[in-house]
């Protein structure tokens, strides 16, 4: 909760440019998480390589995907917690169509 509350210091799109303000903290979550997800795609297809499994290769796509989801949920509470209700308190109500798109694709 700390490291949002330092998010929520700077503005989503002060500048004139649509940015994320994430704290230093939540990026290097975020790289280091994405880092493992990398590291992980790489192992399958090592193992697609190596004629692994079928069922085998198939746990460790749900994995990644599941990791995926993951980092895509602290993306998203982050975005909600600020940007969303910066925009909404500045009047912009047209970041609640963005964001219903930008759900709906998360859920395919």
């Amino acid at each position: 909760m700390e490291e949002l509350q330092e998010d929520l210091k700077e503005s989503c799109h002060s500048s004139g440019e649509r940015k994320s303000h994430h704290s230093e903290k939540t990026k290097n979550n975020i790289t280091t998480r994405l880092n493992r997800i990398e590291g992980q795609i790489r192992g399958v297809k090592g193992l697609i390589e190596k004629d692994t499994y079928c069922d085998d290769v198939l746990n460790q796509i749900a994995a990644i995907q599941s990791a995926l989801n993951g980092v895509g949920k602290l993306l998203l509470e982050n975005h909600l917690r600020s940007c969303v209700i910066e925009r909404i308190q500045e009047g912009d109500d047209d970041v609640i169509a963005e964001l219903l798109t930008t759900v709906n694709k998360l859920m395919k």
